[in-house]
């Protein structure tokens, strides 16, 4: 009688046991973290037209083989629910989260895409191939999808627009379009000549609520993370200028210059913007 109270002891006990495991709240690491899906995009203050006495449109260009721009290059491949910048635009396409645009038709914004243009920009048009049934022997035509090659976007064209806001006095910059710019060689092209095109352009204030969603991968700390938002918001990227708004069409500078002139060019341009906030103030 005595161990068949035991082994009912026992069995209560394995059964107590097994259910608070079960109920245990599993922390994957030393701490548990915020639900990035809970973030919202960083509120930005409101502009009114009177209160802006000068502005100035810019393009910059994003180059991802610079060690500070890497971590919108990396991973290349989904890790840990994170993805580098173009795999979540593409993601954001194809659900409908966000619109592309044409770039090759202008950077305003005016010619939405389809997913299926976008793979077509991409040389991923569907395309027919004949295969041989060997059961039969017969000839049939199938359709083959062409595949995105992500690691072919290098750079990223960023239009934004610098202005001075005489109600707080202050030198501010709203990015206004992202714009991935893919580089390849024609297939065939013996010459090995790089060739560099302009994909799409995304409306950026469209595409903070993705944005703001998703974290970028800190290669130096995983305790302090950005989402994609947080990085362009608070400007975690290196760029050079290529374009501004003049009267001259808004030409590139590479229309102009070229090697360490336009070098200078981009340098001069940055330096002006920075001396004129500089020149509305007395000491």
């Amino acid at each position: 009688m005595k161990k068949l109270v035991v082994y009912f002891g026992i069995v209560v006990f394995l059964f107590t046991l097994a259910g608070k495991q079960s109920n245990a709240q599993i922390i994957n690491g030393a701490f548990k973290r915020t639900d990035v899906y809970q973030k919202k995009p960083m509120p930005l203050p409101s502009v009114r037209e009177a209160d802006v006495f000068w502005s100035k449109k810019i393009w910059r260009i994003i180059d991802m083989r610079e060690k500070m721009n890497q971590p919108l290059y990396y991973p290349s491949e989904e890790m840990d629910g994170r993805v580098n910048l173009i795999s979540l635009l593409l993601e954001g396409i194809n659900t409908g989260q966000i619109t592309p645009y044409d770039a090759r038709v202008d950077d305003d914004f005016k010619v939405p895409m389809t997913f299926a243009q976008v793979q077509e920009s991409f040389g991923a048009e569907t395309t027919t191939e004949e295969k041989i049934d060997f059961d039969t022997g017969e000839r049939t035509t199938v359709a083959v999808q062409g595949e995105i090659r992500a690691n072919d976007i290098k750079q990223y064209m960023v239009k934004e627009e610098w202005y001075f806001d005489k109600q707080n006095s202050t030198l501010n910059v709203r990015i206004i379009g992202i714009c991935p710019i893919r580089e390849y060689v024609r297939e065939g092209d013996v010459s090995g000549e790089v060739m560099r095109q302009k994909v799409f352009w995304v409306y950026y204030p469209e595409a903070r609520e993705l944005f703001s969603t998703n974290l970028v991968l800190n290669p130096y700390n995983d305790a302090r993370q950005m989402s994609f938002d947080d990085l362009f918001i608070k400007r975690f990227f290196n760029s050079y200028i290529v374009q501004e708004s003049n009267v001259y069409n808004n030409r590139l500078i590479s229309d102009y210059l070229s090697g360490k002139e336009a070098m200078l060019e981009s340098k001069r341009i940055e330096d002006e913007m920075f001396t004129f906030e500089q020149d509305l103030w007395e000491y």
